[in-house]
């Protein structure tokens, strides 16, 4: 069985059958979407931002949760014994997730945030360093291995991209596109290996496409950055409901300068323009 022939798992966390999330349809008429259980695990966050007058300080109050929650302040390294080299312990944080993801998408970090989506949306990533073709083949084996890093899964890692996704979806209804369902993205591509073209179409250099997007994926909300980064612009109408983190959401962050936005993926109806 191949990865394109299953856009994903038969069940998720969000409500939604995986296929009407994946499809094309969806993107066109979004439904809300939440992550079971976050809400409800984590009320006392949601009532304090329901407190705040401003989005930066509902950054603050957001990053202030998650440095208590998951410990992750920074520490002076203790010393067992009188002349020892100090341990330091590595504490998986979703700030270092973003991190490697803004150095290379295909990096561990990568693959950790890929496989947070498969299991959080039921969508199958589609490239991770290779294509991801075949269940079977080494690229799979790959990307399974780095997705299940303990180096990045003692922190409960999961259940921080869940509350970094519902933060967003809070913020952008309150703050950011209060009534509004879709916003105007970009993507620059040299190629088409990453973002298949669906239904035995040619590469286009100008004109609508349908693609189908890895399960998390890049955009930019300007763009004459997207051209930066290939000749050929995707433009795409996305939906909010799919937007896990955006460059205003939060004051500190490793992917500022880029106007990024991390997109849930699945199949899109875009405009490519050719440089």
């Amino acid at each position: 069985m191949t990865v394109a022939a299953l856009r994903g798992h038969s069940a998720n966390l969000v409500g939604v059958p995986t296929g009407l999330l994946a499809s094309a349809a969806f993107n066109d008429h979004p439904l809300p979407l939440h992550i079971r259980g976050v809400h409800e695990s984590h009320a006392r966050l949601f009532d304090l931002l329901a407190t705040v007058g401003s989005h930066a300080e509902a950054g603050n109050c957001f990053q202030g949760y998650m440095d208590e929650t998951f410990n992750l302040s920074p520490k002076k390294p203790k010393k067992t014994q009188p002349g020892d080299t100090p341990v330091r312990r590595f504490r998986a944080s979703y700030l270092r997730l973003l991190k490697g993801w803004g150095y290379d998408s295909n990096s561990r970090e990568g693959a950790v945030m890929k496989g947070w989506a498969e299991s959080r949306f039921g969508l199958f990533p589609t490239f991770h360093k290779a294509a991801l073709a075949r269940f079977a083949s080494g690229a799979w084996l790959r990307y399974v291995e780095e997705k299940l890093s303990s180096r990045f899964h003692n922190n409960d890692i999961h259940t921080q991209l869940d509350l970094l996704y519902e933060f967003c979806q809070w913020s952008i209804g309150r703050w950011f596109q209060p009534g509004r369902h879709h916003v105007t993205l970009y993507r620059g591509v040299n190629d088409f290996r990453e973002d298949n073209l669906l239904c035995g179409q040619p590469r286009p250099r100008t004109g609508p496409a349908l693609v189908r997007l890895n399960n998390i994926v890049s955009f930019t909300a300007h763009r004459n950055i997207a051209c930066e980064f290939g000749d050929s612009i995707l433009e795409a109408h996305v939906p909010t409901a799919k937007i896990l983190f955006f460059n205003d959401l939060l004051s500190r962050h490793a992917l500022k300068g880029e106007a990024e936005y991390l997109v849930i993926g699945g199949d899109y109806r875009v405009t490519v323009n050719y440089l």
